[in-house]
């Protein structure tokens, strides 16, 4: 069933389906994706997050629904603007002026597409779609040198397998990249088919296993490392030379902050 509009990030929709966010979830902790679809963890949202969300909004022609929905988002106590959406409107204004950036953004918006891959169902919301010409995802980030830990080639693999799996054919999938940088810095990235094949190739690797333990017939690994496991955790006894082994390093590979979670 093709989840609307509404209920595309609900509960269900997520017991359903998996999606690229959710698939990433799971490759950087198993336990906190579980309690993420269970509804019993959600990561706060963060200042950060709400300046890739603005921008987000205002393609897609919504922002004066969030300013309705929550003017505390956009404003002080004082009724001046926060910070924040300043820095949204200076990004949103520089890009507009950018015909090839404006071009690339001019398709349908949020289109949603469900489809079956790699033995589970999976659901896609793609910021900007041409038929017969490309799939583009919208992203807001720190600056440029941070693209490759967030794994976008995962992104693009899913959406344009998901966009061929209904029909449309195998598009180029493209990423329309604007930065935080105090003087906005913007670019269109082509994810090339080789590496858009490679991420599919290790996706499929991966979905068995996570399947299986958001079906329940596996338990699911804890990281020990992320925001849920510590909330969850008990004390136990270390060696303190551990410190300095690498032994505490994170299993993410992407930073929490950076952006909001779209699609």
């Amino acid at each position: 069933m093709l989840p609307d509009g509404n209920d595309y990030y609900g509960k269900e929709a997520n017991k359903a389906f998996f999606s690229v966010s959710q698939y990433k979830d799971f490759f950087r902790c198993e336990a906190m994706a579980i309690a993420k679809i269970r509804g019993d963890y959600e990561p706060p949202a963060t200042k950060a997050m709400l300046i890739g969300t603005i921008v987000d909004r205002w393609f897609e022609g919504t922002l004066d629904e969030l300013r309705e929905e929550s003017p505390n988002i956009f404003y002080c106590r004082s009724g001046a603007l926060r910070a924040e959406f300043r820095k949204a409107d200076e990004i949103i204004k520089r890009v507009q002026r950018d015909e090839r950036f404006m071009q690339f953004m001019s398709g349908e918006k949020q289109k949603i597409l469900t489809f079956e891959m790699f033995g589970a169902a999976w659901k896609m919301k793609m910021d900007s779609f041409v038929e017969e010409i490309c799939i583009t995802d919208l992203k807001v980030v720190r600056n440029f040198r941070s693209l490759p830990m967030w794994r976008y080639d995962l992104q693009g693999a899913v959406y344009q397998a998901g966009v061929e799996a209904n029909g449309y054919g195998k598009l180029p999938f493209y990423l329309a990249v604007a930065t935080k940088e105090g003087i906005t810095d913007f670019d269109i990235f082509h994810v090339d088919q080789p590496t858009l094949d490679m991420a599919l190739r290790e996706i499929a690797g991966n979905m068995p296993r996570f399947i299986a333990v958001k079906a329940g017939m596996e338990e699911p690994h804890y990281c020990g490392v992320c925001d849920y496991c510590k909330s969850v955790k008990k004390s136990r006894i270390r060696n303190y030379n551990e410190l300095f082994t690498g032994r505490f390093t994170s299993g993410a590979f992407y930073e929490e902050d950076e952006e909001a979670v779209t699609e």
